[in-house]
């Protein structure tokens, strides 16, 4: 009984005020996006460098590190969205500010410690996943740069979370956009191909990219009157609720 209770078949209840869910929705999967594929786009491009398959097996172990860390950030980032947006909702300011200055906090030590064993453990990385010395050797290498791009990353993931909590997903795609493609992917190519630095120097791209989306994340969350954005929430849950 209980279960045929849950299920009281389709309505159209569920399409209630659809379009304003798509016209965050997807700027958030397109911002997602440009992201993950000017990372893709790297490990692409080292197929191109001199010696191909040493660049590509290092800068894809490179991305697979990358990720798993990463994972981390995305989950402080889902969760301070999700705390934004509440606290904005219920016409909380002061609390959606304090809860963004939290997870930045923990967002600076989480990448401090990760950091921290990245650089520790670069001359054993590479053995979990080949037995070749050169390749091991050029993680070694790589991983110090890969522990600047894990703080980065995750301090703008977090970042980048708080941003979709007051509604900015525009912004943040056009900003990913720009930091990616007009600044990120330009530097991969001239410290790759043109200054000789090889894979080291697409993943240096990478880095010019994330430190351009950190800064503007920065500046935008210090602009931020969030009593503005409190005002804007509240007006949003009002005429969406008017309207169904």
């Amino acid at each position: 009984m209980v279960l045929e209770q849950t299920w009281t078949g389709f309505s159209k209840e569920a399409m209630n005020d659809l379009l304003s869910f798509l016209k965050l929705a997807v700027p958030s999967a397109i911002m997602i996006c440009f992201e993950y594929w000017s990372f893709d786009m790297v490990v692409l491009l080292s197929g191109l460098l001199p010696n191909p398959k040493l660049e590509t097996s290092v800068l894809s172990i490179s991305l697979n590190t990358c990720w798993m860390v990463y994972m981390i950030s995305v989950g402080l980032g889902g969760a301070i969205s999700t705390r934004v947006s509440n606290e904005l909702g219920a016409a909380r300011p002061e609390a959606a500010r304090l809860a963004v200055c939290v997870v930045v906090v923990i967002a600076i030590l989480e990448g401090v410690i990760v950091g921290s064993i990245t650089i520790l453990v670069r001359n054993v990385w590479g053995r979990l996943y080949s037995n070749d010395e050169e390749v091991i050797k050029y993680v070694a290498r790589m991983m110090p740069l890969l522990a600047l791009s894990d703080f980065l990353d995750g301090f703008q993931c977090v970042l980048s979370g708080a941003a979709r909590g007051c509604g900015w997903q525009n912004f943040c795609a056009i900003m990913n956009l720009g930091a990616y493609y007009i600044v990120g992917i330009p530097c991969a190519l001239l410290f790759a191909f043109i200054l000789h630095v090889g894979g080291m120097g697409l993943w240096m791209g990478i880095i010019c990219a994330l430190s351009v989306q950190v800064v503007a994340l920065i500046a935008i969350n210090l602009l931020t009157n969030w009593t503005d954005e409190a005002r804007k929430a509240i007006n949003k849950v009002q005429t969406s609720t008017a309207t169904t």
